[in-house]
Parts: structure tokens; C-alpha cells; sequence
């Protein structure tokens, strides 16, 4: 079964009787970079495989680099596309309402035995024994999504125009020097307006979100191949130690680091099928 975002598809799986439905391939994400906002009333799990997945929601963009997967509830609105060449897997989940799952999209950290399960899952057949062992790897798959750490990969995206107009000239921008006041006046805003308007859209001052905003450019040209001096350059920063600096604050670790925990296979990889 191949992803699709057409809305028979999409009304097919939410007809599968099962908790879990999975696309059943590795696939890439080309189908789905043209695709228009959709929703499904299944959860969907998107796990990246190889390279940089971008989420939008109405709200925020979620970055989800290699080993990481993206959460999203049933009934968001939601469209998904890739960052260079990326490879997926997607599971349509319809979870026991007992269960404690995120109710908000979120990026996810994906152990190596969550992994290994997921991958296992993509081989399910459609209609699987749900009190067989195809049943029994479901419901494991649940706990352990369940129990998965939540990483704050997003970028808060305003609703309000001028807020938008904002995000737009700062991705387009990225390494401009401006001040806040500079930046507050290209959208006919005072600094102080700016500031409050920040604080209630996105919960954010103008520097923690412009550093987010950073994070997501840069792991998207990190995964893409580039390097971490050309990325420094390309944002703005003086040197590469200090766009590292910012990245290990943000992020908790190194760039390079960050990348190779998430590019290092998984040790229960060989032997799944």
C-alpha cells in the first residue's frame, strides 16, 4: 500500500477495522510534497527513515530528523512534505481511548527497540489477528509510544498577518543582523507591540523564537549534507563555535552529535524481515 493523501485513501483507513494501519513500504515523500492540507480521524505516526520530514499544523511547523517520528491526532489538519531525499514510514493509528497519547502534534524520539517495532508493524498485513502475535506487537507498539520522550522540534508559526509577514522576511533573511526595533518597524510595529504580540501568538520573546527558527534551517541543511561552518555562515553567525553554542543550548547537544545518535542504525535493524 503506498502512501497517498487523496481522500478516498484517506477515507479507506479510517475504515480499516484495526488499531493500526501502515502504508506497508518505505517510501519517499515526493507524492506528498504537492499535497494540499488534509486530515484522517486515525492518528498518524510519521517516522523518518532518512532525512528531514517538515509538519505543518495550523499553528507550527514540526521538524522531525532522521530517527525521529512526528505524532499527529486524529482530525488536525496537517500537511507533510520532505527536505531533500527522505524516506518514511507511515502508520495510521487508531489508539484505545485509555491510553495516554499525545493529544497535540509533537515530534517523538524513537528508542531502537521502538524502532525495530515500527519497522516490523510496516509488515503487517491489513487485517491483522488482533489476538495473535501481530496483536500482541500492536499493543507493545502503544506502550511504548506512549512512554516515548517528546522533543520540541517546532517552529510556533503567529496567526496574526503582520506576525506572518514576520516569519516570512526572517526565513527568507536569516543571517540580517537587525534589531528586534528594526525588525518591529518592517511590519509597522513598534518594538514593545511586537514583543506582547510574540508573547500571547507563540509564548516565545523575538530571540528564543528567532533561535528556533534557526534550529529548524538548520537541520534541515545538516541533513541535506552540509556542513556545519557552511550552516553557521549561511544563518548569520560569526563563527561555527557559536552557532554550535546556540545549537547545544537549544537542543541539548552539538549538532554533530544530534545528527549521528539519530544516523546510527539501529542495532535490531538486521535479521527484521
Amino acid at each position: 500500500m503506498h502512501i497517498d493523501v487523496r481522500s478516498d485513501w484517506l477515507s479507506y483507513v479510517d475504515q480499516v477495522p484495526r488499531a493500526l494501519v501502515a502504508a506497508n513500504t518505505v517510501t519517499s515523500l515526493d507524492a506528498l510534497e504537492q499535497s494540499s492540507r488534509h486530515q484522517h480521524q486515525k492518528a498518524q505516526l510519521l517516522l523518518t527513515v532518512r532525512g528531514v520530514i517538515n509538519c505543518e499544523v495550523e499553528d507550527a511547523v514540526w521538524i522531525v530528523p532522521p530517527q525521529c517520528a512526528v505524532w499527529i491526532p486524529g482530525g488536525l489538519p496537517h500537511t507533510a512534505f520532505g527536505s531533500g531525499e527522505v524516506e518514511c514510514i507511515s502508520l495510521f493509528i487508531e489508539p484505545p481511548a485509555a491510553l495516554a497519547l499525545p493529544s497535540k502534534c509533537c515530534t517523538i524520539t524513537v528508542s531502537p527497540l521502538l524502532r525495530h517495532l515500527l519497522m516490523r508493524a510496516n509488515e503487517l498485513a491489513e487485517r491483522y489477528d488482533v489476538d495473535g502475535p501481530d496483536g500482541r506487537i500492536v499493543a507493545v507498539i502503544l506502550d511504548e509510544l506512549a512512554a516515548a520522550p517528546v522533543e520540541d522540534l517546532r517552529l510556533p508559526i503567529p496567526s496574526d498577518p503582520r506576525l506572518r509577514k514576520l516569519t516570512d522576511l526572517l526565513i527568507a533573511a536569516p543571517a540580517d543582523h537587525a534589531t528586534v526595533a528594526q525588525w518591529a518597524s518592517r511590519i509597522a510595529l513598534s518594538e514593545r507591540s511586537l514583543s506582547r504580540m510574540l508573547a500571547e501568538e507563540v509564548g516565545m520573546s523575538f530571540g528564543r523564537w528567532r533561535r528556533q527558527l534557526h534550529i529548524v534551517l538548520a537541520l534541515r541543511h545538516l541533513s541535506a549534507g552540509q556542513t556545519v561552518q557552511a550552516v553557521a555562515m549561511d544563518l548569520g553567525y560569526e563563527s561555527a563555535s557559536s552557532f554550535v553554542t546556540m545549537f547545544r543550548k537549544m537542543v541539548g547537544k552539538p549538532p554533530s552529535r544530534y545528527l549521528l545518535d539519530r544516523l546510527r542504525p539501529a542495532p535490531l535493524d538486521h535479521g527484521q524481515r
